[in-house]
């Protein structure tokens, strides 16, 4: 594994001041962790965007948060075909092993995965649509909720909607998972659909009752 290179100094020397202080300050909680094992209550699946700090939203601390980033926050159908499905097995973990009592989709504004999906479906990325592609294979997953937003006029509105509908579809796809909706049933585990503006620092929540997203 000769391509692989040390790590740039300015991350080096960011980890050396974060062992110094945080870590120095803390080092019992650190090793209770270790030792003891986490037990989060929650699981967020966020967009893997740089923009999106979920641990800084909530103000969250080591071993709150069982955490699961995709491009644009996307969960699959249950599909148990003995492939390879890294989301699909963060969320058996989470509810199977550890039983979580709530399960956060946090979609995003400016998401360029939905923005690539909307491209995509309005035939403006034909690089998307080529079998080759990981991101385009992967925004198929939101395809039903472009159909569900196309003929919004608005460009702005359109790809708001769509952000939204990606929180929507994994909610949905998340309840095709036996042992999610077994849980959800038994009302030991509960789903939310939230949606964070990035640059006005505001955050949404799904409403069943209104079917709108309203600000918490």
């Amino acid at each position: 594994m000769n391509y692989a290179k040390p790590l740039p100094t300015y991350l080096a020397k960011r980890y050396e001041g974060w062992k110094a202080t945080t870590y120095s300050e803390n080092k019992a909680w650190y090793r209770r962790l270790a030792d003891e094992g986490q037990r989060p209550r929650a699981m967020v699946i966020s967009c893997c965007d740089s923009r999106v700090h979920v641990t800084s939203i909530f103000g969250a601390d080591q071993g709150e948060f069982f955490i699961h980033r995709n491009i644009a926050n996307l969960v699959p159908t249950y599909e148990p075909d003995g492939d390879h499905h890294g989301t699909s097995a963060t969320v058996e973990y989470a509810v199977t092993a550890l039983k979580v009592a709530h399960l956060i989709v946090l979609g995003h504004s400016s998401c360029g995965g939905v923005l690539g999906c909307h491209d995509m479906c309005s035939g403006k990325a034909p690089a998307l649509e080529e079998k080759t592609s990981f991101v385009g294979r992967w925004m198929d997953i939101l395809r039903p909720g472009y159909d569900k937003v196309a003929e919004i006029e608005d460009p702005a509105a359109r790809l708001r909607a769509l952000e939204h509908q990606a929180v929507l579809t994994s909610l949905d796809n998340l309840m095709t998972f036996p042992f999610v909706r077994e849980a959800v049933e038994r009302e030991t585990l509960s789903l939310h659909g939230l949606w964070t503006d990035i640059g006005e620092g505001g955050l949404y929540q799904y409403i069943p009752a209104t079917q709108e997203f309203e600000a918490i």
